[in-house]
């Protein structure tokens, strides 16, 4: 597999997330919400591979193709914005369906560029070996990338490569905690009788498990060093 094989892969598999996301009914909330959590982990994971392998490699190769490589960095930009924005925002919300709307149009305009114009004119400017060896680096940085969007983070080499391995560390401590809380949504409700006597008893000893955020919480707000 080759660089452009497996980013057109990559394509693919957010594309299917987003015709999910289209076919789901107006009241399947809870299936909109996981589905966005997947494109914006997917989205996410993919921009900073690109930031990190593809673009540094095709500005030093082939500089005639730096102006298309600067826009598809501000589409990333403006797209992590919007996953940003999504990244915490429930599925009843007002605003919910129509940011996911935007988001899809802009993924997929940005998509249809790069494999129309853009990745045919890298698959000539690279030899077959050297965009082997860059599939190679896109996976190895796919392994460390972080998970989450932070359109406030550097997107060029040197800075996106240091911010983006210390977002990769927080975002393994948010997504854990997400985790924890989504499975306590879960959970059954207490019987009212047991209800009452265990409020009855907080005012003596709060027995109450508390899911505190780790680093700032889940509230979606980046390291002030990413910001």
């Amino acid at each position: 597999m080759d660089a452009i094989t497996l980013l057109k892969a990559d394509h693919k598999t957010v594309e299917t997330l987003f015709r999910k996301f289209e076919q789901a009914g107006p009241k399947a909330l809870k299936l909109k919400r996981k589905l966005v959590d997947q494109i914006v982990r997917e989205l996410a994971v993919h921009a900073v591979i690109e930031e990190q392998v593809l673009y540094p490699a095709i500005r030093n190769k082939a500089e005639k193709l730096e102006g298309q490589v600067l826009e598809a960095l501000e589409e990333h930009h403006v797209a992590k914005w919007l996953l940003k924005e999504l990244e915490n925002l429930p599925p009843e919300a007002e605003r919910f369906n129509a940011k996911v709307k935007v988001l899809m149009e802009n993924v997929r305009t940005h998509v249809a560029e790069e494999e129309r114009e853009l990745f045919p004119q890298v698959r000539k400017a690279f030899t077959p070996q050297e965009l082997k060896a860059m599939a190679e680096a896109l996976m190895l940085a796919r392994r460390a990338a972080p998970t989450r969007p932070h359109p406030r983070a550097p997107d060029t080499p040197p800075g996106n490569l240091v911010a983006g391995a210390v977002s990769a560390v927080l975002d393994m401590g948010k997504d854990a905690m997400r985790a924890a809380r989504r499975k306590a949504e879960g959970l059954s409700p207490l019987p009212a009788t047991r209800a009452g006597k265990r409020s009855r008893k907080r005012s003596s000893e709060d027995t109450t498990l508390e899911l505190r955020p780790l680093n700032g919480g889940d509230s979606g707000d980046e390291a002030p060093y990413l910001m």
